[in-house]
C-alpha cells in the first residue's frame, strides 16, 4: 500500500537539518516503506526541483558522511512540494488530491507538524475537514506526529488534547519528545531490565540520592522571542528532564509494549511530590545567566529564568525519602545530558579510618546520555604500597569504543520509524503530557508567590548560581559532572584521575 509522508512547515529549519536527514539515513537502511513518497508543504514558492535541491543541500550541511550521490538520486525521486497556506482549506483539498494522484485513492499517511505550536490545532482540523485524518479498513492509517512544546501549562495542553481527541483517536497522534529517540535513553530501559545486577539495588536501601543534568552551553540565540516567554522550566523540565525521571524510577512493565511502558512512567508522574508555595524557596533554585536581558528579542526587565534545580521526590514504595535533584540551564560550561546515581556509603567506614580519610568513600554510576555516551560505575580500590590508602577506579562502557561500525543515528531517525510502524512506545501519552504540567504549574505558582526563590544572576561558562550548590550542600552532597569531565579528559588527550 502506498504510504505518502507529508511534512507541513517544510521550508523551516527543523526539516532541513533533522527531519530529511532522518528519512534519507532510513532509506539507506532499507527501513522507508517500498512505495513512500514525501511531500514538504509550506507557502514558499518552491518547484520539486528546488524543493529537492535544497534539501540535498541540507543534508550535506547536515549528515554529509551519509550521503551517496547514487542513493540520493533514488532518494531525491520521491521528494515532492506542495506550496499550500495552513489557514487554507482549499489547499487542504488540493494536497489531498496532490496525494491520490501520486499514489491513487487511499493508502498509508503520516502527517509532522514541524510548524509553531499556534498552528496545531488549525492543521489537524483542515486534515480532519479535507478527509485525509480518515482511517478505515481500505484507505489505510492516518497519523499526526506534533512536535514540543505541547501546550504551555496544564489548562492549555487539557485543552489541546480536548480539542485534538475531538477529530482524532489517540492511537493516530504521536506526541514526539526527540529525547526518547536518543539510543542511550533506550539503552536505559536495557541496562535496567536487561541486567539481574542491578535492579535489586534500584530503590530507597541502596541509593542515596539521583541527579539528572541537562545542560546547554549556547545562549537563547535566535529563540528569543519564545524562550522570554517560556523559560527553562517550561521548555526543559516539562519534557525532557521528567521524561529522563520517569525512566530512571518506573517499575519494569510487564512487556516491552507501548501502554505497558507508559502506564509505568505515569505511576511516576502521579507519585512526583507537589512543590507548594511555601516549600518553594527550599526545594528550587533559579537564575539568570548575565547578560540575558541584553540579547536580540529579550525584555530589557525580564524576569525569565534561565536555569533551575530542583529537589523532588517520588511518594511510592521504591523512592520513599530520596531526593530527584534536576538541574538545567543555559550558558554553562558544557553541553551534557547526564544521570548521576550516588549509592549509600558502607555502613562501616573501617578503612576511610585506617587511612585518615576526610572524605568518606562511596559508590557512583553516571549515565552520559550525550556528549560521551555511555556508562561509568565508580568503586574504591587500593593504591599498592600505600597502607590502606584507597583511591575511585572506574569500569567504563563507552558506545563509540564498542559499536565502532555502528554509529548512534540520530533520534528522529528513529522516531520517525516507530511512527511509520504505528509504535507508540516512545511517544508521550496525553495523561503524561498532563500530570507534568500539573507539576511544573505548581513550581511556576511558588515562584510567583511570597515565598519565591530569587532570580538570581550567574556568570556565563560557570554552572549556575550559588544556591544551586547550597541545594544540595544543605545534605552533604554535592552535583556531579562525570560525563561533560571525562569528554573534555578525552579531547585534551590527558588521563583520568
Amino acid at each position: 500500500m502506498k504510504t505518502t509522508i507529508v511534512i507541513f512547515g517544510a521550508s523551516g529549519d527543523l526539516t532541513a537539518r533533522k527531519l530529511i536527514p532522518a528519512l534519507y539515513a532510513n532509506f539507506r537502511k532499507g527501513r522507508l516503506p517500498q512505495d513512500c513518497t514525501i511531500i514538504g508543504f509550506s507557502r514558499h514558492p518552491y518547484s520539486d526541483d528546488a524543493f529537492r535541491q535544497k534539501m540535498k543541500e541540507a543534508l550535506l550541511k547536515f549528515l554529509p558522511s551519509e550521503y551517496n550521490e547514487k542513493d540520493w538520486g533514488i532518494f531525491g525521486r520521491s521528494l515532492f512540494y506542495h506550496r499550500g497556506d495552513i489557514d487554507k482549506l482549499e489547499d487542504f483539498q488540493s494536497l489531498s488530491k496532490n496525494i491520490e494522484a501520486r499514489g491513487g485513492p487511499g493508502g498509508n499517511r503520516l502527517f509532522h507538524l514541524a510548524v509553531a505550536p499556534s498552528f496545531y490545532l488549525s492543521v489537524v482540523k483542515k486534515l480532519s475537514e479535507s478527509g485525509l485524518a480518515t482511517e478505515n479498513a481500505t484507505s489505510g492509517y492516518s497519523r499526526v506526529i506534533i512536535e514540543k512544546p505541547f501546550g504551555r501549562d496544564l489548562q492549555s495542553a487539557i485543552g489541546l488534547n480536548t480539542d485534538l481527541l475531538r477529530v482524532l483517536k489517540e492511537d493516530q497522534i504521536y506526541r514526539i519528545d526527540h529525547y526518547l529517540g536518543k539510543e542511550t535513553v533506550q539503552n536505559l530501559l536495557v541496562f535496567r531490565f536487561g541486567n539481574s545486577i542491578f535492579e535489586p539495588l534500584w530503590n530507597r536501601r541502596y541509593i542515596d540520592h539521583i541527579q539528572i543534568t541537562v545542560a546547554e552551553t549556547v545562549g537563547v540565540e535566535h529563540r528569543a522571542n519564545y524562550y522570554d516567554q517560556a523559560g527553562v522550566l517550561r521548555d526543559m523540565f516539562q519534557n525532557h528532564l521528567l521524561q529522563l525521571l520517569t525512566l530512571v524510577a518506573m517499575e519494569p512493565p510487564v512487556a516491552f509494549e507501548a501502554n505497558a511502558l507508559r502506564d509505568e512512567k505515569v505511576k511516576v508522574l502521579r507519585a512526583i511530590r507537589e512543590i507548594t508555595p511555601e516549600k518553594s524557596s527550599r526545594f528550587s533554585v533559579r537564575g539568570q545567566y548575565e547578560g540575558y536581558r541584553s540579547e536580540p528579542g529579550v525584555a530589557a526587565n525580564s524576569t525569565t529564568e534561565t536555569y533551575a534545580a530542583l529537589a523532588l521526590y517520588v511518594d511510592n514504595w521504591r523512592w520513599q525519602g530520596i531526593p530527584f535533584y534536576l538541574r538545567s540551564g543555559k550558558m554553562l560550561p558544557g553541553k551534557v545530558t547526564q544521570i548521576a546515581i550516588r549509592f549509600v556509603r558502607p555502613p562501616h567506614q573501617m578503612f576511610d579510618v585506617l587511612a585518615g580519610a576526610t572524605q568518606l568513600s562511596t559508590n557512583h554510576l553516571s549515565i552520559c546520555i550525550q556528549p560521551d555516551e555511555g556508562f561509568h560505575l565508580s568503586f574504591m580500590t587500593k593504591v599498592p604500597d600505600g597502607g590502606m590508602t584507597m583511591r575511585p577506579a572506574e569500569m567504563d562502557f563507552h558506545f563509540r569504543d564498542q559499536f565502532v561500525d555502528q554509529p548512534i543515528p540520530d533520534s528522529y531517525e528513529r522516531l520517525l520509524l516507530d511512527a511509520l510502524n504505528g509504535d507508540p512506545s516512545l511517544f508521550t501519552r496525553s495523561d503524561e503530557i498532563e500530570l507534568a504540567w500539573k507539576f511544573i504549574d505548581s513550581v511556576r505558582a511558588g515562584w510567583e508567590g511570597d515565598h519565591a526563590p530569587p532570580l538570581e544572576p550567574y556568570a556565563p561558562g560557570s554552572w549556575g548560581p550559588v544556591s544551586a550548590d547550597k541545594l544540595l550542600w544543605s545534605n552533604g552532597r554535592w552535583w556531579r559532572q562525570d560525563c561533560i569531565d571525562r569528554q573534555n579528559d578525552l579531547e585534551s588527550g590527558s588521563s583520568l584521575k
